[in-house]
């Protein structure tokens, strides 16, 4: 009986250890959720989540405008040429603002709902770099062959110098596949959850995450095409149903990072003038934009044929976490 008293003592502190240095994560959820429900409570809290995605979107507007002030002084003092206001290093800072929503998210969800920034990445707290790198290999060379099609008709060259283009290069490399994460982080990432943590019901929570997200994803590119608002939702709605359908953000950004820096490096090698590239006007827009819807349905049927059977991923539960 003493041994047996004993035992049972040394099991309760044991178990107790292993409550007290569960991840924050792991404690929040008691049965696995959908990456879209992370910061479900008992309360809806939907004050604090349109502060979350006002401090958001008021971030990533303050890093754009702050760095792109910057950037002009230090032109100005080195006598960059600018063209409508564009140059390589306006380029490359507006790059990095849009990257600093990794951190940015994540602060705001620690701060705001008390779970660690590693959760946004996905529902097993951490980046999954299997994923991300199966993904890498299929969609990169799948995305070049679909850009071929896309740059068949001609557009306009530049006259920039050569250390210009390759300083361009350089940010297509370098920063954008950080900027493309960053948005994603952002809006596959913060507002998908804390909009997703609105309802009862998990699809509804689901619908209403996917059009918030999506919506304000194609408003914060301030464009006036409609085509252009077109592509913008399809992309965000296939990378938000992605997101949600296999757990987390890799697919996602893979499918982001590619098409933009391997845009931004055709552009490059091939002169192609960036203030035309860039422009977004009605005007400038013609049907050729929804040329990549493809590549995202395509992206969509894939994963829905691969998660067929073993259906959405989920959370691990606290059990499974003790196991």
């Amino acid at each position: 009986m003493k041994v047996e008293a004993h035992h049972s003592r040394y099991e309760g502190k044991l178990m107790d250890a292993i409550e007290s240095e569960k991840p924050q994560f792991f404690a929040t959820h008691t049965t696995p959720v959908e990456y879209h429900r992370g910061l479900v409570s008992d309360k809806r809290r939907i004050g604090r989540g349109i502060l979350a995605i006002g401090l958001l979107l008021g971030g990533m507007q303050v890093f754009i405008i702050g760095l792109t002030i910057l950037a002009a002084l230090i032109d100005a003092a080195i006598g960059t040429e600018a063209r409508d206001g564009y140059t390589p290093l306006i380029n490359a800072v507006g790059a990095f603002a849009v990257a600093l929503l990794i951190p940015w998210s994540m602060l705001i969800q620690r701060w705001l709902y008390g779970v660690r920034g590693g959760a946004l990445s996905s529902v097993l707290s951490h980046f999954r770099f299997d994923i991300f790198g199966r993904a890498l290999v299929v969609l990169l060379p799948v995305t070049v062959a679909l850009l071929v099609v896309y740059y068949w008709a001609p557009f306009p060259q530049t006259t920039w110098a050569w250390h210009d283009l390759l300083l361009l290069v350089a940010t297509a490399l370098v920063l954008t596949p950080f900027q493309a994460a960053g948005e994603e982080y952002g809006f596959r990432g913060l507002i998908l959850r804390v909009v997703g943590s609105w309802t009862r019901n998990a699809r509804l929570g689901l619908v209403l995450a996917i059009t918030v997200s999506s919506v304000l994803f194609a408003l914060v590119h301030f464009s006036t095409s409609g085509l252009l608002n077109v592509w913008y939702l399809v992309f965000a709605v296939g990378t938000a149903w992605i997101t949600w359908r296999t757990g987390g953000l890799e697919i996602a950004i893979v499918l982001h990072a590619v098409f933009n820096a391997t845009q931004f490096v055709i552009d490059a090698a091939l002169q192609i003038d960036p203030t035309v590239a860039t422009d977004r006007s009605a005007g400038a827009i013609d049907l050729s934009v929804l040329i990549p819807v493809p590549l995202i349905i395509g992206a969509v049927i894939v994963v829905a044929l691969r998660t067929r059977r073993s259906g959405t991923v989920l959370t691990p539960s606290a059990r499974m976490a003790r196991g």
